[in-house]
């Protein structure tokens, strides 16, 4: 896989991607997926050797948590590992936060267990989020 990942300031492609995903593919209204969490978060941009962008997620901070959401890959990259590496990244930046002692996400249900695979457990009930089922999980850091 010749993608690579890194933090990012362009808010705007990561938006791009998110509005493809969400939005147009999986039809989340525009009023859930952009929020004012945006402006504080830490985002991840993954970009093709072209330089185009095609994965993104983002990581904010609440107390000892870090908050890993808006995870998405565009279509053509679905399958080649590329989920997996953003979410090992947005790991590894939480682990260099020593205030930050617990990742928590807010799972679809259909890739509940695509993030047990990195030890994220379910907690609580099951909630809509954009008109799709979710359930909060956590990992201990």
């Amino acid at each position: 896989m010749s993608i690579t990942i890194r933090k990012t300031d362009d808010i705007k492609a990561c938006l791009a991607l998110r509005l493809m995903v969400f939005v147009e593919e999986q039809n989340v209204p525009l009023e859930d997926e952009i929020d004012a969490f945006d402006n504080e978060a830490t985002h991840f941009l993954a970009q093709d050797k072209a330089g185009a962008a095609v994965g993104t997620a983002r990581v904010i901070e609440a107390d000892e948590i870090g908050k890993i959401g808006r995870v998405c890959v565009e279509k053509s990259q679905r399958g080649t590992g590329l989920g997996a590496a953003l979410i090992e990244a947005c790991l590894a930046d939480l682990k260099t936060r020593p205030h930050i002692k617990t990742a928590k996400l807010g799972a679809q249900n259909h890739a509940i267990g695509f993030y047990e695979r990195f030890g994220f457990r379910v907690i609580g009930d099951e909630y809509m989020d954009g008109g799709i089922p979710h359930h909060d999980m956590v990992l201990p850091l």
